[in-house]
């Protein structure tokens, strides 16, 4: 089985190795090329066969997953679409459905989604739920305050602080463990206001996103203090199918090979932060 996935990735990685996420992202894409059967039954064979896929993401997070004119743009869904042109799908026929921290279990649950790529950071209790694939970026958690704020530095200023991150999020637990008051709404986009009026002192998620949100508003905001966790993302699919997620694994070790996962970087988030070579996947068992 190994043998035939990499020969499948092979032939679509011919054509097409990442230049855009759907219709209206990074850069045009072109129709991958037709790929290898899948063994019969397997989530790859159906895919393909069926010539669409639908992929989860986040559509208010700046430079990985935020909401275009014509569809949402930035590294997530580059990534999705690498894993799409390996089942010889094009950019056009992969659907983004908008997915908050909240709702990605329950959407990979229920059918709704095949994958999810939105920041997600692997743990052992969502690997309860759902599995991983991944990871294909390391994150950290940390802090994003008004840009004249001089006396948060690190986690340990936000002790006893009112503090804004999103519900389900592995952020808003890591807060209310370190002893802060988490202020909870579902988009981190939100947290915005609040933090512009006063309302809360700053707020807390992955560095990433963080640098992202401060980019879109220069000048208002500034990252303060160093990450203080770290925060492996994944992408997220059924629990049971391991078949899927090895052969994800297998798409992401060649797009670290191959150049089109630091293209993929380069033409989103690298904008903004630098390139850092990606961790090694886990196959892990179940």
């Amino acid at each position: 089985m190994k043998k035939r996935m990499l020969s499948v990735i092979g032939l679509a990685a011919a054509s097409m190795l990442i230049l855009a996420g759907c219709a209206g992202a990074d850069a045009p894409a072109a129709d991958p090329t037709p790929v290898a059967s899948f063994a019969a039954g397997s989530t790859m064979e159906k895919l393909s066969k069926a010539g669409t896929i639908t992929i989860g993401t986040k559509f208010d997070q700046p430079l990985f997953g935020l909401k275009g004119p014509d569809g949402p743009v930035g590294f997530d869904v580059q990534i999705g679409t690498i894993i799409a042109a390996s089942l010889g799908i094009p950019a056009s026929k992969i659907k983004f459905v908008e997915t908050a921290s909240a709702n990605r279990e329950p959407f990979i649950e229920a059918g709704q989604v095949d994958l999810v790529i939105a920041t997600y950071t692997i743990s052992d209790k969502r690997k309860t739920v759902v599995s991983f694939a991944g990871p294909y970026y390391e994150a950290g958690q940390s802090i994003l305050v008004k840009a004249d704020n001089k006396t948060i530095t690190s986690e340990k200023d936000l002790v006893g602080q009112p503090v804004c991150s999103v519900t389900g999020s592995t952020p808003a637990a890591k807060l209310a463990e370190i002893g802060a008051k988490p202020l909870l709404t579902d988009i981190y986009s939100n947290c915005l206001e609040p933090l512009r009026s006063g309302a809360v002192v700053a707020m807390s998620t992955d560095n990433v996103i963080l640098a992202g949100l401060a980019a879109q508003n220069e000048g208002e905001f500034k990252i303060a203090g160093k990450p203080f966790t770290k925060e492996p993302y994944g992408i997220g699919l059924k629990r049971d199918d391991t078949e899927f997620r090895t052969f994800i694994n297998e798409v992401l070790t060649k797009s670290y090979k191959d150049g089109s996962y630091k293209k993929a970087w380069e033409d989103t988030a690298g904008k903004v932060l630098p390139y850092v070579t990606p961790p090694t996947v886990d196959n892990y068992a179940l």
